[in-house]
This record gives structure tokens, sequence and C-alpha cells, in this order.
């Protein structure tokens, strides 16, 4: 067993008796980089200024690698094979990125992404040289192996309640873990309790586990030393037993396919104790995972010393079994086997029969578990995570409205693309339906939206070039080399498969696998001398040139931005802590002056600069404002908070029209956002009640018929999402909400067509308010006032039990019923006397104060006290007026203005006592 054969003869790798130490420090370097890039959320692109700090970091920790490997390699460096010419033809996928960077519709995601490739550039080339050379070739092989095996670890000791010692282990350089514990390792979401370790997401977690499983029971075949078969074998388990508390469906749908893949790569002996090993480590992972999985979700709830030795004595005890097991089959089974299978392996095609065996033994034990009772066996989360696989549930369902909306981003931009992370701002305007996705959850088609189909020849042309080149070695190799390239294959094959279905490689960690998987294959792969002499001195010195100038380029702009991402975090640090304007300003003017498009640090700037013009009325900050929302808009035109900023401009400005048309004229961009149609509607009723005062009767109608045109895509909207098949989810809310069918209603009823109000009315009312379609008086000031004071009453109530869409509901509900009560005092104070017909011309106290209480609670505290102070009368002794004071001063005592000490004084002399209440309801948090 210990010599199997896997191919025929190849040259063989570098095996120098002496590696130089300039060598060895990149060595090191390069290991040590694995060990750090995993414990950093999997270096996530999560297109928020939270994750981009480690990406920065880590890209310039491979661009100063690559720049040593320039320094290393430059002078000696050939190009004489085809192997030479694969990684001048890496430097192009960074190319393709900037390409893309011209018509990017967002340059923040795409100068990330570009950066991330240019990072599996050089991980790529650093890599190929690294691995040429045999004793190296190992040390990366063992290194990742040990990696992978202690992030197993990690994620077991996270679920088995020692995430104290798990923090502390890698606490010292990851600012993931935060109070001693590394956030969401353990994660709980509608399936249950999910392990997701180091990622904080199952899936891909899955992805890395099922690699690696591979490259273990690979590692445990092929190993000559006991300890080594030992060690090996004693992983199997855990990471089976991994997978199976990731409850990815993904996973366990992909890892027999890849399985079956990678047998076909193996002769007829390796595949039997490839399915021997995997087979005993696997029911001993399904006897103990029930018990296991019981055990962690008790101690994610409660930790206790028992339990955890339970835990731990289960997995120990089936790794250990596991483990001596495999020792045994390959220390007495597999000789004896070999011998036996010796002329069964020198015939052509007799790899083929036991992988398709496979697929027939596949399709059974997924029979058993999930069309019998042996699905038992499983914890009650896994069996019906099991029971759910087929090709009719959500996910399946979601993933091909994914894909489909896909194609329509790539049919717009067909050549160069979106720019990096073009999906994540463009969905919401191909999307089907109102599901929530930054990700395809298909890196190919990813790939294709951001750099194009010219981006992605380049792309595919690359890897499968590998591969293929790559396979014709596989028949030419004998063991050793063979050995150390299949290593490799495991881990690309593997993780690129699983990619079909999901976004790994939007973990950075994932990319840099997958390219150390492409090297170690490039160096593996079958390569001819080339016919054309390439080696040629101004090729070689151009290659070199235009990698440590692009490197050196590079490293400038990643030292500004890691600075800026410092800044911006000092920023929302001090947004919390300070008072002083010039304070918070410096660090998100710094961040702007350096990338003038940075969404969140301009939506932060812009939005205090609206907070300072509010108290001061100072018009300077307010054009500061718009300065900074106009400028990072031409960089991120598709940025929906920044485009709130600048209807918040227009409103603070008095130009109401403009502001309306930011929401009317970017609808089309957010098809499924109700809120967006919402607050447009919302403002075309106003505006126009605005032109009804103004007797502006076109401009009254055209502002209605926008309102009426969003209120008919709703309807049409909800008809629509009938369709979707019931296994389907439809993703976010997407309803006739009461605030739609108030403001509609109301033009309705302007247009002087009351019944359809009194309809429209009735499909946005819910079970709270129903009761009020059958008052008497709609739309009358008393009505209001009911509704209103509804509205107060279950915002509160959702605000008591953490109810945090419900209370916004219910709250915006009973504003947008004021600003019509508002809009229509403006409208009555423009008639005659004899046509008012007792109309009122004031809002009832009771009103005004549920108002202001709302405010406040919307954290509107300058709104609050105005309106709370355009209530107040001179009669204290009414208990409602009393009120209406205390919310007032409270309303300023939390805005940190002076109180009106007017107000102050005649409180206090009508009750001594509403002065603590004052502090009471200025110390609530809402």
């Amino acid at each position: 067993m210990s010599n199997p054969v896997y191919g025929k003869h190849a040259v063989k790798l570098k095996s120098s008796a002496k590696i130089a130490s300039p060598i060895w420090t990149l060595v090191v370097a390069f290991i040590l980089f694995l060990v750090w890039t995993p414990f950093q959320i999997g270096l996530f692109n999560g297109n928020r200024t939270d994750f981009e700090k480690p990406l920065y970091i880590a890209a310039l920790i491979s661009l100063l690698m690559l720049l040593g490997w320039v320094a290393l390699d430059a002078a000696k460096s050939k190009i004489t094979e085809q192997r030479d010419l694969i990684p001048l033809a890496a430097v192009l996928l960074p190319i393709t990125y900037n390409l893309s960077l011209l018509v990017a519709v967002s340059n923040y995601r795409a100068m990330n992404m570009m950066f991330i490739q240019s990072m599996f550039a050089a991980i790529f080339i650093i890599s190929v040289y690294l691995l040429k050379q045999a004793r190296i070739n190992v040390i990366i092989q063992n290194s990742l192996l040990t990696i992978a095996y202690f992030i197993v670890a990690f994620g077991l000791l996270n679920w088995l309640g020692s995430w104290k010692l798990a923090g502390s282990l890698v606490g010292w350089f990851s600012g993931t873990v935060q109070g001693g514990r590394y956030n969401d390792a353990v994660m709980i979401d509608s399936n249950g309790l999910r392990l997701t370790s180091i990622f904080q997401y199952a899936n891909t977690y899955a992805a890395f586990l099922m690699a690696f499983l591979f490259v273990a029971v690979f590692a445990l075949v092929r190993s000559r030393k006991r300890y080594a078969g030992l060690a090996h074998g004693l992983m199997l388990v855990p990471v089976i037993v991994s997978i199976l508390l990731t409850l990815s469906r993904g996973g366990l749908v992909m890892l027999p396919v890849v399985f079956i893949l990678l047998l076909l790569f193996l002769k007829p002996l390796q595949q039997i104790l490839w399915i021997v090993h995997l087979g005993i480590a696997g029911v001993i992972s399904l006897i103990i995972a029930s018990p296991v999985t019981n055990v962690g979700i008790e101690l994610n709830e409660l930790y206790t010393s028992a339990a955890a030795l339970k835990g731990w004595g289960y997995l120990l005890g089936g790794s250990l079994t596991a483990a001596v097991l495999s020792w045994l089959i390959q220390r007495y089974a597999a000789p004896w086997l070999g011998r036996k299978l010796h002329r069964l392996d020198t015939r052509k095609r007799s790899g083929l029969w036991i992988p398709l065996g496979s697929v027939l033994l596949v399709g059974i034990i997924a029979f058993l578990f999930i069309g019998t009772s042996m699905k038992n066996i499983l914890p009650a989360n896994m069996e019906t995570r099991l029971e759910n696989i087929n090709f009719n549930q959500h996910s399946v369902l979601e993933r091909i409205t994914f894909y489909k909306d896909a194609m329509k981003v790539v049919k717009d931009y067909p050549i160069l693309g979106t720019g990096g992370g073009g999906w994540a701002s463009l969905y919401e305007h191909y999307q089907n339906n109102p599901y929530v996705s930054l990700q395809v959850h298909n890196f190919f088609l990813q790939y294709l939206i951001e750099v194009g189909v010219l981006g992605f020849i380049v792309f595919m042309g690359f890897i499968l070039y590998i591969f293929y080149k790559y396979l014709l070695g596989y028949v030419k190799r004998e063991k050793d080399e063979f050995a150390n390239g299949f290593f490799y294959l495991i881990i690309a094959l593997s993780i690129l498969l699983h990619s079909l279905l999901d976004f790994n490689l939007s973990y950075a960690f994932m990319g840099i696998l997958v390219f150390i998987g492409l090297a170690g294959m490039t160096v593996a792969m079958d390569s001819k001398p080339l016919k054309r002499n390439w080696n040629k001195q101004w090729l070689r010195w151009g290659y070199f040139s235009v990698l440590g100038t692009g490197s050196l380029i590079l490293l400038f702009i990643l030292v500004g931005y890691i600075g800026s991402s410092n800044a911006i975090a000092k920023g929302k640090q001090l947004l919390r802590v300070s008072q002083m304007y010039e304070e918070i300003k410096e660090p998100f003017v710094k961040v702007l002056n350096q990338r003038p498009g940075h969404p969140e640090a301009a939506i932060y700037l812009s939005s205090l600069n609206q907070q300072v013009f509010n108290q001061t009325l100072n018009e300077q900050f307010l054009d500061e404002s718009y300065q900074i929302v106009t400028r990072a808009l031409k960089k991120e035109p598709y940025n929906k908070q920044l485009l709130t900023q600048l209807a918040d401009y227009y409103d603070l400005k008095g130009q109401g029209e403009l502001a309306l048309g930011v929401y009317r004229d970017h609808a089309v961009d957010f098809v499924w956002d109700v809120k967006w149609i919402d607050t447009l509607i919302s403002r075309s009723l106003a505006m126009g009640a605005e032109a009804n005062t103004l007797r502006d009767d076109a401009g009254k109608q055209a502002y209605f018929n926008t309102g009426l045109e969003a209120y008919a895509k709703v309807l049409a909207g909800v008809e629509y999402l009938k369709t979707l098949p019931p296994e389907q989810l439809q993703g976010r809310p997407y309803s006739v909400t009461p605030t739609i069918a108030l403001n509609v209603g109301k033009i309705q009823l302007l247009t002087g067509e009351p019944e359809k109000a009194e309809t429209t009315l009735g499909l946005g009312l819910n079970e709270n308010y129903g009761d009020l379609l059958n008052s008497s008086n709609l739309w009358e000031m008393d009505w209001y006032g009911t509704l209103i004071s509804r509205a107060y009453d279950q915002g509160l109530a959702a605000y008591k039990r953490d109810d945090e869409d419900s209370m916004e509901t219910n709250l915006n509900f009973g504003l947008q019923a004021y600003n019509q009560i508002v809009a229509d005092l403006d409208y009555q104070k423009t008639l005659p006397p004899e046509e008012l017909q007792g109309k009122p011309l004031a809002i009832p106290p009771t009103i005004t104060l549920n108002i202001g209480k709302m405010k406040m609670i919307n954290g509107k505290l300058q709104d609050a006290a105005a309106t709370l102070k355009s209530g107040l009368t001179e009669d204290y002794s009414d208990t409602t007026n009393r009120e209406m004071a205390r919310w007032y001063l409270a309303a300023l005592k939390r805005s940190n203005v002076d109180l009106d000490q007017t107000v102050y004084d005649q409180l206090l002399a009508a009750d001594p006592a509403a002065l603590e209440q004052v502090d009471t309801a200025a110390a609530l948090q809402f």
C-alpha cells in the first residue's frame, strides 16, 4: 500500500539539498499569512466598512510577498515551457477587473474586487514558484492540513460551549473576537442552531469541510508514517460531524458529486480504500451525530461541565475508533488488497466501475435517509433538512430565480460587465420578486456579471487550461508527483464545484485556497517545451516591470485605504460618544479627501451636516451636505441611502418637488421595495395637496397621477406574487401597507372617488384598525384622532415587545394621518367662511400630544419639540396641556438644548412633581 500507482512518469519537482534563507523567509511569511487570513471571517467581502480593513491588509501582504518573489526570481526566471506562461496569464485576471472599473456601477465595490483579484493573482504566482520545490511543496501541504484541522477543532470548541478557549486561541490576532468570543461561530436561524466556525456562514463552511474531508482521506491513504495516518484518520469523524452540524443541504448534495468525480482519478485500490475509510467514519459520525447535536444545543443555552464532557466523550470516542480502524486497514488490509488488485490496476478503464457503482450506492443511501425511517437516527433538525432536499423547495427555486435575474444583468452589461459588486448594486432593478440577496449564489455567474463576457472568457480559459493540462499530466505521472498535484486538485475542484450553488469565493480565504490549488495543479501539469522562443529578456523584464510597478502602485493605494478604514472606524466611534461637530467631522473628511465616493463616510458626514443645520439653520452645513452627497453619487449612483440623503437635503431646502423626483426617478431601480414606493406615494400626496391649496389643478393632477401609477404597480406586484410556486418564498413583505392605503385613499377622495377611497382603505387596514372602516365620519378630524391614538398605542406596544417593524409601521401610519390633517387645515384656511361648514381650523391637543410622542419614539426630537410646542396653551390646569409640556421639555432635554424657561416655570408652578416625570421621559431610550 505504501507505493500506490497513480499514473506514468513525468518530470520531477526540484529537490534541492539547500534552499536559500530568503526563500525560507518567503515560505514562513506565506504560511503565517494562511494562518491569519481565515480568522478574519475568512476575509469576507461584505461590501461594508466592517469587513474592508482585513481585506486591504491581506492584499497588501500578498503584494509585499509578490515583490519579494520578484526580487528572488527576476534574474533567474526563464520562459521555456508551457507551465511558465501560466503565471504571466494570471496577471490578466486583475487586469480584466481594472477594465471593468471603467464602467463600474459602484466604484467602492469594484475597487475592493480589484484588490481581491490582485491578491489572488499574487498568491497564485508565489504558489507556483514555491510549490516547484519538493520540500516546500510538502511543507505547504502539511501547513494547509494543519490549518484546516485547527479550524475544524475551533468550530467544535464553539459548538461544545468552549467558546472562551476558542476565542483566547485566536483573539490576539483576530478582530472578530469580541468579549472573548468569536462572533457567530455558532448561529441560530430558521433551521435551528448551525455550526459556521470562522465563516459565520454555514454553507461556505460546509464547502470548506467537504474539500478537506477528501484531502484528509487522500492524505491518510498515501501516508507512510504511522503517526501521520493516525492523525488524518482521527480527523475524519470531526470533519463529517461538522458537515452535519452546518445543516447545509448544498453541502450534502455536492459531497457525493465531488466524491464520485474524485474517484474517477484513482485506481481501484485507492477507490476501495477511500470508500472504506469514509464509510467507517461516516457510520460512526451518524451514530454520534444526534447526541453531539443535542449536547451542543444545550451548551449554547447554558454551559455545564458535565454536558461538555459528555459531548467531547462522544466526539473523541468516535474519532479514536475511526482512527484506529483506519490505521489497521492501512497497515494490514491495504497491502493485501494491493497484491490482489495489482493486475486490475493495470487495465484500462478499470477505475470506472467502482465510481459507477458508487452512483448507485449514493442513490440507495439517499433513499434510505430521505424515504425510510432510517432518517430517525438523525437529530430532528438534520432530518428536516434532509426531507427538504428536492428540486421543488424554496432554496432551489430562489436560486433559479437569482440565476435568471443574473442573466438579465449580463444582457445589459455584456462586454466589460458591471464592475466588482455589480450584482449587489443592481439586483433590485432586475429582481423577479422582493428577495434580499447581495450575492448571486453562483460564483461563475457573479464573475460573468462583474467582468462581462471578455473577462469571463479570460478567467474560464485560465482555469480550464490548467485543468486540461493537469489531466494530460495525470495519465503520465508516477505517484509522488501526481500525489502532490492531486492534493491541490481536490481543494480547487471541491470549492469551485460547490461554488456553483453558493458564494464561497466572496470569502477571499476560499479564493486563496482555490488559487493555491490551481498553482499546485500548474506545477504538476503536463508541460511541454514552447515551440517559439518566449525566453526573451525584454519579455521577462517587461513582465517583472509590470508586476513590480503595478504592485507598488497598489501598495500605495492600499496604505491609504487602510488609513481611511481606521478613520471611518474612529468616526463611527465618535458618533456614539462625542457631541463636538469638528471632532466627529474630522475622520470622515479624511476618508472623503482620499475616497470621495466612499458611501458610508459620505452618508455619515452628510447626515451629520443636516443635523447641525437643523440646530443652527446655517446654510453652510446644508451646502456641504449637498456637495458630499452629489460627489458620492457620481461614484455610487445606485446607493439607496445616498439617494435618501439627497431627498432629505431637498426637503431641508424646501424643494419638495426635487425630493419627490428622487423617489420617482429611481422607483425603477427599487421595483420591489415597498418602503420606497410607500414614500413615493406619500410625497405625491403631499405635493398634490400643496398644489390643491394653491389652486394649481394641473400640478395637483400630475402629482396625484404619480402616486396612483405607483399604487397600480403595487397592486400588479401583489397579484404577480400570487403566481409564484407555493414552495418559493417571496422575500421581503410586499403588500398594500396601511400608509399606502391611507395616502392613496386620500388621493382618490381628493379626485372625487370616495367609494374607491374606502375600498383602498380596506385593502391596507389590518385587524387593529378594521373597525375604523365602519366609521360614519371617515376622513374627518375625529376619525383621524381615533386612528392616531390607535397607532400610538399599537406602536408603543410593539416597542415594548421589541418588534421594530411593527413599531415603525404603526408610528408611520399615525404620522401620515397627521400630515393629512395639516394639509387639510392648510387648504381649509384658504376657504371663505361660508364654505367651511363648521370644519375645524385647529388640531385637537390630544392629537398633537400623540404625534409629539410618536416623533420622540422615532428619534425626531426637534420635530417632536416643535409639534408639542405648537399645541401648548396657557391653561396648565388642563391635564393634557401639562402632559404636553412635560414631553416638550423632555424632547428639548434629549436634544441637549436649553429648556424653555417660560414653560418650565409655568409647569413647575402648576405641578411641582412634573419635573421628575420630565426627567423620566427624557431618559427613555427608544
